[in-house]
């Protein structure tokens, strides 16, 4: 949201999106800016070029490779077809390349601008160091993208109101909510509560639900009449 504190949506944007080279489940793929939050995009491509790319146990490194060369292949592909869908390429790391290591499968921080939900980019989960930015120009227009979606894993919103911010908690259809926090990933007694298309069955395996989910229900019906012999037979009577 525009009302949110600028450096506080940059720095996280910066580290959900390219952290661990955006290669955790959790990992931000998109960003909707509202309004005049989309001015933000090119100071947001300042701060991700300056991050450095290298093997992960190099000191000093932000972001390391990606885990297999067809990863790699997969990644660019859907920059290409962002590219070719008419988004914007703020900022490229299709073409990096790391001097000690020729041969990594790496990828710079990317990011794409005037993306739109009808884009493959958008679509795919792309589990790399790349973000898609789209634009819209309220709040409603954002749920209601957001609620289009077909996956519903989790989302966040920034914003300094308390009405957005309640408003957002209550319309949005996703399991994991972040208000002010860029990854919404709760501590294991709590319960991971994904939904839509990134669910599969009916129990989360994290806080209570996950003793219901390792426990197989037993249903077990006795009965015990004193006056009965071994030579009765026992019945149940139909009321």
């Amino acid at each position: 949201m525009p009302d949110s504190n600028k450096d506080q949506v940059l720095n996280a944007l910066t580290a959900a999106a390219f952290g661990a080279a955006g290669q955790r489940c959790m990992a931000i793929s998109v960003a909707v800016f509202v309004g005049s939050s989309k001015q933000w995009i090119s100071d947001l491509a300042e701060r991700a070029a300056k991050l450095k790319v290298s093997a992960g146990h190099e000191e000093g490194t932000d972001l390391g490779p990606l885990i297999s060369p067809e990863s790699k292949t997969r990644v660019l592909d859907l920059i290409r077809s962002g590219r070719d869908s008419g988004a914007t390429v703020v900022l490229d790391g299709s073409d990096i390349q790391v001097a000690e290591y020729p041969k990594g499968n790496f990828v710079g921080p990317t990011i794409l601008s005037n993306v739109t939900a009808e884009m493959k980019v958008y679509q795919e989960e792309i589990f790399a160091p790349v973000l898609c930015c789209i634009e819209v120009e309220s709040l409603d227009a954002a749920i209601d993208l957001v609620n289009n979606n077909q996956y519903g894993n989790g989302v966040a919103v920034f914003t300094t109101s308390g009405a957005s911010a309640r408003r957002f908690q209550n319309e949005i259809e996703a399991g994991l909510m972040g208000i002010n926090v860029p990854i919404p990933v709760p501590l294991p007694f709590l319960p991971w509560s994904s939904g839509k298309q990134s669910f599969y069955g009916d129990l989360p395996f994290f806080g209570k639900s996950a003793v219901q989910f390792y426990t197989q229900a037993r249903t077990v019906v006795s009965r015990w009449d004193p006056a009965l012999t071994p030579t009765e037979s026992m019945s149940f009577t139909q009321r």
